[in-house]
């Protein structure tokens, strides 16, 4: 994709400064992927420059989604079969028969589906949790060309179980090893996936940590999604699933716990102690109706992130969701509010782990950002940016879509995309693993 200069007019600008949003009212030039100037008085810099007119709507820096599971995208109206009444159920009769069908082919569409869906909704960077157990070989890097192709960033891992034999888990510990040590450019980074505690056995998570702490490396894992979680790992390995992994010492700094719904205080005294990140997925847990967090016992040290767990590329609504869940628990609006707030800047500081260029909006910054359907109807300053961010601005469409100052989608139109061809592929291949879903 072809990087032009950039001129974005008449936009409120969200600036990241020290953990604060401050909007002005401005313009904003990009030139060679960065953003070179901000001017508030209509002053140019640049020549010869595509130009933009956001008429009074709002910028933002981009959205991320902390937990993704792109091979979950063709799963739509699939001809289940067995009970469906437990997670436990919802596993085995529905996943884990959905990634074992997998070829890359499939593999290849579902990336596809998903980082359309990503642009349509602002999200650019995604950190997947993949699993084609029968085709876990060069995974990863059918997803990592996607990805790129499309002009995204992610972070990749294969998810790692035991729950179809040695064979399958040293593929995936293989294919994870791979990403990690000959794949990963500015675009792609790399964790190690693990499926969950109840499905990892204790030599494979010894096998990990010497690798993750060779290599200074976070996991992507399930934590404590269901109580299925805690009671199996129990049963079979003696303690709960954060003290296995704590045992191991596979937490750190990078890694990314999911869901994290069924913890009990000395869970989160541990998590805290490591500093690893939870990532919520509120829509799934509702969706399988396992619970939801205890959101008053989490520490206030322990950065929180969001994920879709695959349900849809919707960052914004999980956000919200997490809002109103929240409200919902008893929080006050006080409360609500400093919780979202600190987890929009625990999300900002997290993928700057990854991208030390993730960017703040600000002069010099990388030029990813995204315009936002929404022109304030009152004043938008400081003081009451984030009533406008949770009640207005992601309520509404995401408009235009800039990365590294290519233009990927324009007044709700992709850009150098044919979506036609790609929408045919997406078809064929969802076609292909309904057949094959329908004959297990």
């Amino acid at each position: 994709m072809r990087q032009d200069n950039v001129k974005i007019i008449n936009a409120w600008i969200s600036q990241i400064k020290d953990n604060s949003i401050i909007p002005i009212f401005g313009d904003i030039e990009i030139e060679s992927g960065k953003i070179v100037s901000i001017s508030t008085n209509g002053e140019s810099k640049l020549s010869n420059s595509k130009i933009i007119d956001a008429g009074g709507r709002v910028v933002t820096i981009p959205l991320v989604n902390f937990h993704d599971h792109i091979y979950s995208r063709l799963a739509k109206g699939l001809p289940l079969k067995g009970e469906m009444n437990s997670f436990q159920n919802i596993l085995k009769n529905l996943w884990w028969k959905l990634d074992l069908d997998l070829d890359l082919e499939m593999v290849k569409a579902s990336a596809e589906m998903a980082v359309l869906e990503s642009i349509r909704n602002g999200v650019t960077y995604i950190f997947d949790h993949h699993a084609s157990p029968n085709n876990t070989n060069g995974s990863l890097q059918t997803i990592a060309n996607v990805i790129e192709n499309t002009g995204l960033r992610g972070v990749l891992c294969f998810e790692t179980s035991d729950r179809n034999g040695e064979l399958l888990s040293q593929q995936a510990i293989n294919e994870n090893k791979n990403i990690l040590l000959n794949e990963t450019n500015e675009n792609i980074k790399g964790m190690f996936g693990l499926h969950a505690s109840f499905t990892v056995d204790n030599a494979c998570l010894q096998s990990v940590s010497r690798f993750i702490k060779d290599n200074n490396i976070g996991i992507h894992v399930h934590l404590a999604e269901d109580k299925s979680d805690i009671e199996i790992s129990e049963s079979k390995y003696g303690k709960n699933p954060i003290n296995r992994f704590d045992d191991s010492q596979l937490l750190n700094t990078k890694s990314i716990l999911a869901h994290g719904i069924h913890l009990s205080e000395s869970d989160y005294a541990i998590i805290e102690s490591s500093g690893a990140a939870l990532a919520y997925n509120l829509d799934s847990n509702l969706n399988n109706s396992v619970g939801l967090p205890n959101f008053k016992m989490v520490p206030n040290s322990t950065p929180i992130l969001v994920g879709t767990d695959g349900m849809h590329a919707n960052i914004a609504r999980s956000f919200k969701q997490l809002f109103l869940q929240l409200r919902n628990s008893g929080f006050s609006f006080d409360e609500a509010f400093g919780f979202m707030i600190r987890s929009y800047f625990n999300q900002h500081k997290f993928a700057k782990q990854y991208f030390a260029d993730f960017p703040s909006l600000n002069i010099g910054d990388r030029a990813d950002l995204i315009i936002w359907d929404y022109i304030p109807p009152t004043p938008i300053n400081q003081n009451n940016f984030w009533g406008h961010y949770l009640y207005g601005i992601i309520e509404r469409q995401v408009q235009t879509v800039v990365q590294n100052g290519k233009i990927l989608l324009s007044d709700f139109n992709f850009s150098n995309v044919d979506e036609e061809k790609i929408a045919k592929n997406i078809f064929n291949n969802g076609n292909r693993l309904f057949q094959q879903f329908g004959d297990d």
